[in-house]
């Protein structure tokens, strides 16, 4: 896992450098940490206790306020406008609805409040900074090693083809992973004959629309590039419920449990693995600097914002066991349970 290890080195380092600034930033700092909905259970269990953590070591007496918006538009609105109130001066922003969350920015600028796009760009007005995954990346990638995978099996291109499964379509970095599935399927030589946008990243939803397309397209479904392990969860519990045998490769992102579960089964071809503490970590960083007058550095610009971006990595089956449990990203523990824990100890998991 040498790119994620390279970043927490860096963030190691960046942490020693900005001791001195956080020890000047103001007990009195107040920032705020919105994320956008409980679909996922990422944020509770990684992004918040993750910028919680960072935030402790480099400005322990800074306030810090957490809310979810649980995919309501409005409700985040409401949230945002009132760690404003609250003397927020800088809102790190992962917004249920890119294009609303423009506003949002406006809003917070003209009251000399720092904005920082979390995960999902502001493609409407520019943030003061934007950290994230390289989401055109992570389509790309899933996508080409799904087509990299099917060749390798030595499956037709003239017969049938591949179902898209994109994400949220009120979310900017959705439409970025879809970019890159195209860019990823393109030249490929493989169909792809159906698209779906899924309601706000819903599982059910991806489910109902899969259900439709086995009853349409049945063996000539080649493989399922689904754009988060959510949706790629929906779409194999469609096939299954077919009773399609064996299942067509099935992508995801996220590297939840559950589809670290279903690679290590056979029943999903592959994930990202990403996890958010570092983009977490980096947002803490940031938000430091900003709280001390300091100008972030930017790696990159997208969407007008000075941005960074990581780099992710694709997990399959073959390498499952080195990216995520022998680089401690997740606790064979919690994974290997129930029917899994065969596929644990075939795979050298689990002893």
């Amino acid at each position: 896992m040498k790119t994620i290890a390279t970043k927490i080195i860096g963030f190691t380092t960046l942490a020693a450098t900005f001791g001195t600034f956080a020890a000047q930033a103001q007990a009195s700092s107040t920032v705020a940490f919105l994320m956008p909905d409980q679909a996922s259970t990422r944020y509770e269990k990684h992004d918040f206790p993750g910028f919680k953590a960072a935030m402790e070591k480099l400005c322990s007496d800074c306030k810090l306020i957490y809310q979810n918006a649980n995919g309501d538009v409005s409700l985040q609105q409401q949230q945002f406008n009132s760690v404003i109130t609250q003397g927020a001066k800088v809102i790190v922003l992962d917004p249920v609805d890119s294009s609303a969350a423009a506003s949002l920015v406006n809003l917070a600028q003209s009251q000399g409040v720092k904005v920082i796009a979390y995960d999902r760009p502001i493609p409407g007005k520019a943030a003061d900074f934007y950290v994230s995954f390289d989401n055109k990346g992570i389509g790309k990638a899933i996508a080409e090693s799904l087509v990299q995978h099917l060749e390798k099996m030595g499956v037709p291109k003239d017969k049938g083809g591949i179902l898209q499964i994109n994400g949220s379509p009120t979310d900017a970095a959705a439409g970025l992973i879809r970019d890159g599935i195209d860019e990823g399927l393109d030249n490929s030589g493989y169909t792809t004959i159906a698209e779906y946008d899924t309601p706000d990243w819903a599982p059910p939803k991806a489910q109902t629309w899969a259900n439709g397309q086995v009853a349409r397209f049945g063996s000539n479904i080649l493989g399922v590039v689904a754009a988060n392990d959510g949706t790629g969860g929906g779409a194999i519990a469609a096939l299954k419920a077919a009773g399609v045998n064996p299942l067509p490769p099935v992508t995801g992102n996220d590297a939840t449990i559950a589809a670290l579960q279903l690679i290590i089964a056979g029943d999903q071809y592959n994930t990202i693995s990403k996890p958010s503490e570092i983009v977490a970590t980096a947002a803490a960083h940031v938000a430091v600097q900003m709280l001390n007058g300091i100008t972030p550095t930017a790696k990159t610009t997208l969407y007008n914002t000075p941005s960074e971006l990581f780099v992710p990595e694709v997990v399959t089956r073959e390498n499952i066991k080195e990216i995520i449990f022998d680089s401690g990203v997740t606790f064979a523990g919690d994974v290997c349970t129930g029917r899994y824990l065969a596929g644990c100890k075939e795979l050298g998991i689990w002893r």
